[in-house]
């Protein structure tokens, strides 16, 4: 699952995330593209018990793939 959270101001992108994880299946990936480092959901994933993968992309934004 991909989610493009660009363009979208705190806390948009927090919000529509955690409401995607909770369709989430079982091995799946949600990938999402935001603006800037998500340094909150960061916490949340933790506390919900998912890993995630950050790399920053050449034009600034970052992807981060969350998966349990």
């Amino acid at each position: 699952m991909m989610l493009d959270n660009r363009g979208l101001e705190p806390p948009q992108p927090m919000m529509r995330t955690l409401a995607a994880l909770e369709k989430l299946g079982e091995g799946e990936v949600l990938t999402i593209i935001n603006d800037r480092r998500p340094m909150f959901l960061y916490e949340q994933l933790e506390e919900l018990g998912y890993k995630q993968r950050t790399e920053q992309q050449n034009d600034g934004s970052f992807k981060i793939e969350i998966f349990l």
